[in-house]
């Protein structure tokens, strides 16, 4: 039987087609025969959706889609089991590739740009994502922001989302900078990997310690309630308004990192709907993402896998 939990809405403005496949090596030149390849629907509130439902949580995910390749997104979504809901994009949902080459198992990722986004639509899906948020529940927006989508976009949505529904961003680039910066509304809780900590924070961040305190400094700047920084293998940091802690991650088989980033969002989110604390989520958090780098290609944590990794996963004060 299900655990019952609130309302997890996740949000996708740049998603994508994601397109897979292997072949023996890569090299220029000559044409590259692959094997066949696997379709499925990318970007990272969809992934965050795709692997609450994975761990047995509910979700419905906010989606921008265009054109033959939204209504291929759409239709994949529909396949893995994501409750959908369309947001209309001013053109074509993009496509991104990811190649493995068999004798080396590198992997090569290519990320398309999606359509750019005109004043009118941006105002449209902001009032689409307030609407669409779940009272008292969490919304969870990660992955980039498509061509013309202002840099303060995710805290003008966080300042008219109700005061009792928390926002999650798990952003990057100029959208990230803006947030660090403070320009907008508190939110709930901003995540970022420790390379973007560092280009944030100016400066190497080579301990735990050194991750907690500029973690701090964001918090105590009203940046947000709770900063994560995910420091790779070594595991992530989480500073709340309470205190600092540490989540060592689990050493498992590394096959695939996607999807490791929107994994930890999935576990993390999952387990604050079901009324654990954010130290519990922290755990869940690293579990799933350390479960997520252990599946191949697109394919995100497995239930099994998350369950088993989360006894491990010890929380600690740093």
């Amino acid at each position: 039987m299900p655990q019952p939990q609130t309302s997890i809405l996740t949000v996708t403005l740049n998603p994508a087609l994601d397109l897979s496949a292997g072949t023996a090596t890569v090299h220029p030149g000559p044409k590259l025969r692959c094997d066949t390849p696997r379709y499925d629907p990318g970007g990272g509130g969809i992934n965050i959706s795709r692997a609450i439902g994975a761990l047995g949580g509910d979700s419905a995910a906010l989606v921008a889609l265009g054109g033959a390749t939204g209504a291929q997104l759409a239709d994949l979504l529909l396949r893995d089991g994501v409750v959908a809901k369309p947001l209309p994009a001013p053109g074509d949902t993009r496509l991104s590739l990811s190649i493995t080459a068999e004798d080396t198992r590198a992997q090569y990722r290519f990320v398309l740009p999606g359509p750019h986004w005109p004043a009118p639509a941006v105002e449209a899906a902001v009032a689409a994502i307030v609407a669409a948020a779940p009272a008292g529940g969490f919304v969870a927006i990660s992955g980039s922001q498509p061509p013309g989508f202002p840099e303060n976009a995710i805290a003008r949505i966080s300042s008219a989302l109700p005061g009792a529904t928390r926002l999650v961003a798990d952003t990057s680039g100029a959208p990230l900078k803006a947030l660090a910066a403070g320009q907008g509304a508190r939110l709930f809780c901003v995540r970022m990997d420790a390379e973007e900590a560092e280009s944030l924070a100016n400066r190497p961040l080579p301990r735990r310690e050194d991750s907690a305190d500029f973690a701090q400094s964001l918090v105590q700047r009203g940046v947000a309630e709770n900063v994560i920084i995910a420091r790779g293998p070594d595991g992530s940091v989480m500073v709340t308004e309470a205190g600092r802690w540490f989540c060592p991650a689990p050493t498992v088989p590394v096959i695939s990192k996607i999807g490791a980033g929107d994994s930890f969002v999935a576990g993390f989110v999952l387990a604050l709907a079901r009324g654990q604390s954010v130290q519990a989520a922290l755990g869940l958090g690293v579990a799933a993402a350390s479960a997520a780098v252990m599946t191949p290609a697109t394919e995100l944590c497995r239930r099994s896998d998350t369950e088993a990794l989360a006894k491990v996963c010890v929380v600690e004060p740093i």
